[in-house]
């Protein structure tokens, strides 16, 4: 836009973002500088190509690009046995969601340590009603805990953390998130056999593509599985025909516990607990690579909190510091491997952990 000053001087003004204005004005002090000097042309070369990047936005799809590619897809859904009457209901007026492009490309980079972490997901409003459903869903915990060894109070705390109780399960239309991230290039491989997988779940009739609804990274339901996960450990204990992890509570609890058997879950064991470390303790065994007996642990100086000696049981366990050397240390066994499995975070885990002891204080 042109501004004439009171001299009668024609001003130029950018309505453009810091770096390119940056780029602009530099550029043009340069040629004003010298215009017959030879590094004007070095400079030239320099602050076009910075100019130029500086102008490109995120890369989102164009809508005619999208087209031929989804007919791609749709032709390997079809190969791997998806009908025709699914693809069409599925993918009726999806188009790439820019937010969700956005979202990937922009994900906060993490950094809270382990107090700060629990004391924003394991809280008193929490713990409360947590305590509460295990007591009105008692009868059908105590079913699936028959059926898969799994305690109550893990189920119920993973089902907090994950969508607070199925409150807060997400509203993105996971055909659209996912065809949107599979499409991108950025991760497209496993967006693209995530995208695969929602549809054969659509095609077997679990979920309505109306109701498929979930993170904008894909995840479903109450428990937010992923496609694949749900695929492999997904379990429709009302028997209704379906796998409902959106509306069904048998459902929800049976896939949870049946996803935490299959990695080898003990209902006769807790999780791990916190533990008291010797000065100059050797961090090179911090790790679950590492695994010991308890008795080991105990032998090279490791105590309960109270200063007290480990249980004496026949149990192996791994030693972790989720926040460092200045943190809280744990030895971890066999069901927190489970669970770190289902989310592979050691704070996440030890909320899910923390969680369900306050179930049975």
């Amino acid at each position: 836009m042109n501004q004439t000053d009171k001299k009668g001087k024609t001003n130029i003004i950018l309505f453009a973002s810091p770096p390119l204005n940056f780029c602009t004005s530099a550029l043009y002090s340069l040629l004003l500088y010298d215009m017959n000097r030879m590094y004007v042309k070095k400079y030239l070369v320099m602050f076009i190509g910075l100019f130029t990047f500086t102008m490109l936005p995120l890369s989102y799809p164009s809508a005619a690009d999208f087209v031929e590619w989804l007919a791609v897809l749709k032709a390997e859904a079809m190969a791997k046995g998806i009908s025709e009457a699914t693809l069409e209901t599925a993918f009726a007026k999806v188009q790439p969601i820019q937010r969700i492009i956005k979202l990937d490309r922009n994900q906060p980079e993490f950094k809270k340590d382990y107090w700060s972490y629990i004391k924003m997901t394991v809280t008193e409003s929490r713990i409360k009603k947590a305590r509460r459903l295990l007591i009105k869903h008692r009868l059908l915990l105590e079913d699936i805990k028959n059926r898969y060894g799994v305690q109550p109070r893990f189920l119920v705390a993973i089902w907090g953390m994950e969508t607070n109780f199925g409150t807060h399960p997400g509203n993105f239309p996971v055909i659209a998130s996912l065809a949107t991230l599979a499409y991108d290039t950025r991760r497209s491989i496993f967006f693209r056999a995530e995208l695969l997988n929602a549809l054969k779940i659509l095609d077997e009739g679990h979920i309505d593509v109306s109701d498929m609804q979930g993170s904008w990274a894909g995840a479903m339901g109450q428990l937010q599985f992923m496609p694949s996960t749900f695929i492999n450990f997904a379990v429709d204990a009302d028997k209704d025909g379906r796998k409902d992890i959106w509306h069904s509570l048998p459902d929800v609890f049976a896939s949870a516990a049946n996803y935490l058997s299959k990695y080898n879950w003990q209902g006769n064991r807790t999780w791990g607990r916190e533990v008291r470390l010797p000065l100059n303790f050797n961090r090179k065994l911090v790790g679950l690579e590492t695994k010991k007996p308890l008795s080991e642990w105990q032998n090279l100086g490791i105590r309960r909190l109270t200063g007290r000696n480990l249980p004496e049981v026949d149990i192996d366990a791994s030693l972790i510091l989720p926040s460092g050397s200045n943190g809280p240390a744990f030895l971890v066994y066999r069901n927190y491997r489970a669970i770190y499995r289902w989310n592979p975070s050691h704070l996440y885990t030890l909320a899910v952990c923390r969680l369900s002891d306050r179930l049975v204080e």
